[in-house]
Order: C-alpha cells, then sequence, then structure tokens
C-alpha cells in the first residue's frame, strides 16, 4: 500500500484429495466431484517391508481430506492412513482430515469371553493417534468406535441415497427385515421412507463365519422380503435370513441391501441364489473382482463431497449425519 503498510487479504484455499491405496479409485471420484486437487502421492514398499510415502503436492496452509477405506489389509491400511496424516501435517496443511468411509473392527465391540480383546476400542485408539482435525466415517457398525476416537467423528449416512436407489426394485408387498436386533435402527432408516411394514428375526452368531436364526417377529408370509444391514461379510447372516424367511412362508424373492460390500468367503455364492432379485451396497470399499451376479451399486462420492464443501465452508452437516 502507499503508507507502506502491508494489506491482508483472506485467501479461501481449495480442498486437497490425498488418495490412500486402499480405494484410489474413490478418491478420484471425490476430487472429480468438488473439482478439487488429487495429490500425486507415492506409496510404496521399502525391500525391508517398510511403507514410503510422500506426498507430491502443495500442502502448506490447504484443508487436506485423505481417503482411505480400513478394509483388508486392516493393519496395512491404517499405518499407511497414519503415514499420510504425518506426511501432511509436516509439510503444514492447515488441517488433516481422514475420510474412512469403512471401519474396519468395529464389530469387535464388545468380549465376549476372558482373553479377548475390545478390538474396536483399540483401532479407535490408534486411529486417535493420527491428531485429525476430524475423521468422517459412514454407517458406523458400533458407536463404541466413534465415542473411542481422540478426535471429531462425522458420522455420515448413506441409507438415504440407498432408500432412492432401491426404491425402483420395490415390490408394493414388499416388507423390510431386521437380521438381528442390532440391525433394527438400520432397518426402521429403511422402512418408514418406503412405507412398509418390519419384521425382526432372533440371530444367534455360532462363529465368525456361521449364524443361527431363531424365531421370525413380524408378519412375512407371502410377502417380498429386503434383508437390510450395515455391511455384508461372508453372507452368513443373509444366507440364515433367507432360510429362516422361507420357512415362515415369505415369497421366494428377496432383496438384500447393506452399506458395505465386503463379499469374503462363500459370499458370492450365498448370494448367488436363484431367490436373490438384487443386491444393493455403495462402494465405500473396493469391490472384489467377483462380485454377486445383481448387484447394484450406489456411489458415495457425491455424500462425501457435499460433506467436504459443507465442512471446507464452515456450514452445518443437517441431513447426511447418521441418527444417533
Amino acid at each position: 500500500m502507499e503508507d507502506g503498510t502491508l494489506e491482508f487479504r483472506e485467501v479461501r484455499l481449495q480442498p486437497l484429495i490425498v488418495p490412500g491405496s486402499a480405494h484410489r479409485s474413490l478418491a478420484e471420484a471425490l476430487a472429480h466431484e468438488l473439482q478439487a486437487e488429487l495429490a500425486s502421492c507415492l506409496i510404496e514398499p521399502f525391500p525391508d517391508g517398510e511403507q514410503e510415502v510422500e506426498i507430491r503436492a502443495h500442502v502448506r496452509g490447504r484443508p487436506v481430506f485423505i481417503v482411505q477405506p480400513l478394509g483388508a489389509p486392516v493393519g496395512e491400511h491404517l499405518l499407511e492412513l497414519l503415514l499420510l496424516a504425518d506426511a501432511c501435517r509436516r509439510a503444514g496443511a492447515g488441517s488433516v482430515t481422514a475420510i474412512v468411509p469403512y471401519v474396519g473392527y468395529a464389530r469387535q465391540d464388545r468380549v465376549i469371553k476372558e482373553g479377548q480383546p475390545l478390538g474396536a476400542r483399540v483401532l479407535a485408539e490408534v486411529l486417535g493417534t493420527g491428531s485429525f482435525s476430524q475423521v468422517i466415517a459412514v454407517d458406523l457398525h458400533s458407536p463404541v468406535v466413534a465415542s473411542c476416537i481422540h478426535a471429531p467423528v462425522v458420522h455420515l449416512t448413506a441409507i438415504p441415497d440407498m432408500v432412492e436407489a432401491l426404491r425402483p426394485d420395490v415390490p408394493d408387498d414388499a416388507v423390510v427385515v431386521s437380521p438381528d436386533l442390532g440391525a433394527v435402527k438400520v432397518a426402521e432408516s429403511y422402512a418408514r421412507p418406503l412405507g412398509l411394514p418390519l419384521a425382526v428375526l432372533h440371530k444367534i452368531r455360532v462363529s465368525g463365519t456361521a449364524v443361527a436364526v431363531h424365531g421370525v417377529v413380524g408378519d412375512v408370509r407371502g410377502k417380498r422380503p429386503i434383508v437390510v444391514d450395515d455391511m455384508i461379510s461372508t453372507g452368513a447372516t443373509v444366507e440364515a435370513a433367507m432360510d429362516a424367511l422361507l420357512g415362515s412362508g415369505c415369497r421366494h424373492e428377496f432383496i438384500v441391501v447393506a452399506t458395505h460390500g465386503l463379499f469374503v468367503g462363500k459370499a458370492v455364492e450365498r448370494l448367488n441364489r436363484p431367490e436373490m432379485l438384487r443386491a444393493l451396497v455403495t462402494d465405500s470399499l473396493p469391490l472384489p473382482n467377483c462380485t454377486p451376479a445383481r448387484l447394484k451399486v450406489v456411489r458415495l462420492a457425491p455424500l462425501l463431497a457435499e460433506a467436504v464443501r459443507r465442512i471446507v465452508g464452515g456450514r452445518p452437516l443437517n441431513g447426511l449425519l447418521a441418527a444417533r
């Protein structure tokens, strides 16, 4: 200025999207939705197995969003996320947010017998060492994880988008089914906007890959079931639910809906039964090479992009958050 003083103007820095190796395509889709820069990153192993990480983008002062779902191998992806966060902080990032659409170990939210760890808490505490400004997750399996992370957790829900994607396939005689008591709130979130009745199964987990269903609460006879849950892992819960519902007189036409599709073990085989009309999941995790034949995928990038816009713009996240 003419009087020799400096003039400072506020400059709103654009967000930088940093892709982890766990799901690069989701990071690319998010950057495209935001019309934001996708950081160039070096992520490769040293000869001794340690990870080499380098952010090759201008970071200083910018709000950084690292995209890294914690699917298998969870430990390696978690460590990579922490290394990426540390690299961004040391490069002077204005803030570092972890976008973790799927959080591994969330099902280990209780100790069943002596000698077992509380895996969800352990993962949350390790994640908390990353000193993140906040952590963005989608449809967490358990609130235990969110309560243990030492950073503000933005718990988004994909259910409204899933409902709209599901709506064209919903027959008039459908019934929403919760495969166990733990998924009742999730099932209600589908049944209410679709105007459908709700049924609940009583499930007992026999092992990590086997479950048993004892009893159906609700009228399913002659109806087409829509089985909803937060995730599909081995498909054992879906298989047991289908068998129990068929035994209770439902129609031989099923739709299965879940936010997270892991599709491990015999999941594809279990979901390719002739009674299966449709399976619906999001792209919170990269899909395996082999997927169910009648699979429909809902994109998460629009939801994540809207959350990022509001966070960077300092606007509330009303309407995007999971019900508590």
